[in-house]
């Protein structure tokens, strides 16, 4: 820290009968960083894409003879992982084009069956117990009505169904609050902040039974607040500042307490948690 300062101020020296005028040194250019394929990795160490054991997440196991049905599929990531292990895969979503674009991605996978559904859940286009998975991440804070869309998703579910939901964890979105753009807490964005007492009351009062309540993505809380003022495109995140982060998190990842330091870090501030629950 400081050989930094001292390189930022131009090493000061005071010069007899001339004015003193620090020189400010380039900042020096970070190297830029795969911010995704390290979040991909923490999540890894999270639990989540378990191809060894066929998890999607740690507890939520996907097999061939799986009926998946993934609401508010968005790109589809959730919905490959399924589809490679051979499951017949159902993906909805409110925007058409991610529902074309997504059963288009999976078309080649080993996926029994492939489907799309364009739907705003309110109701799912779907028939009663069609499903033995069901995944709804990050959808509960959008919606109007968090109870009715849990209960139509109780509804496609078969008896033994099991559940994955995820939403944001409250920690990290109140945070940002007033650093994130207006529109982040909008319609048709992020509607409400679920604390986590809440979620599994939602979850519970819809008539399903907890497995797992679980919390994961401190990386990404620091991130995106970092994103926030750096102001840059989502498309091409390249910033010394994010760039400096994502570099640090990558070296703690490959420490040795560093698995220590994430699980105490995710408990403290995660980006979002996360609820595995069945339907008896």
């Amino acid at each position: 820290m400081r050989k930094l300062i001292n390189r930022l101020l131009g090493g000061r020296q005071a010069m007899q009968g001339k004015a003193i005028v620090p020189q400010v040194a380039a900042a020096p250019r970070v190297p830029e960083a795969n911010h995704f394929d390290i979040g991909l990795k923490d999540a890894g160490y999270d639990g989540w894409y378990r191809v060894d054991s066929g998890e999607l997440y740690e507890g939520f196991a996907i097999r061939a003879e799986d009926v998946v049905v993934d609401v508010g599929c968005g790109d589809g990531g959730c919905a490959l992982f399924c589809a490679n292990r051979g499951a017949h895969v159902i993906v909805a979503d409110i925007d058409a084009a991610k529902v074309a674009a997504t059963t288009q991605r999976l078309s080649g996978t080993p996926a029994r069956e492939v489907q799309g559904v364009v739907s705003d859940a309110n109701p799912l286009l779907l028939p009663d117990g069609v499903a033995s998975k069901i995944i709804s991440m990050e959808v509960l804070e959008h919606v109007d009505d968090p109870a009715q869309f849990l209960r139509e998703l109780v509804r496609i579910g078969k008896p033994g169904a099991q559940y994955l939901l995820t939403v944001p964890d409250p920690v990290a979105e109140q945070l940002q609050v007033g650093l994130a753009p207006e529109v982040y807490f909008q319609k048709p964005n992020h509607v409400r902040i679920i604390q986590r007492d809440q979620f599994e009351q939602l979850v519970a009062d819809a008539g399903l039974v907890i497995e797992r309540h679980s919390y994961y993505g401190f990386y990404w809380s620091l991130w995106w607040l970092f994103f926030w003022v750096c102001k840059v495109d989502l498309a091409d995140p390249q910033h010394p500042l994010l760039n400096s982060w994502t570099r640090t998190w990558e070296a703690l990842l490959g420490s040795p307490q560093g698995s220590l330091v994430r699980q105490r870090m995710n408990a403290l501030m995660p980006k979002c948690q996360a609820i595995v629950a069945r339907k008896p």
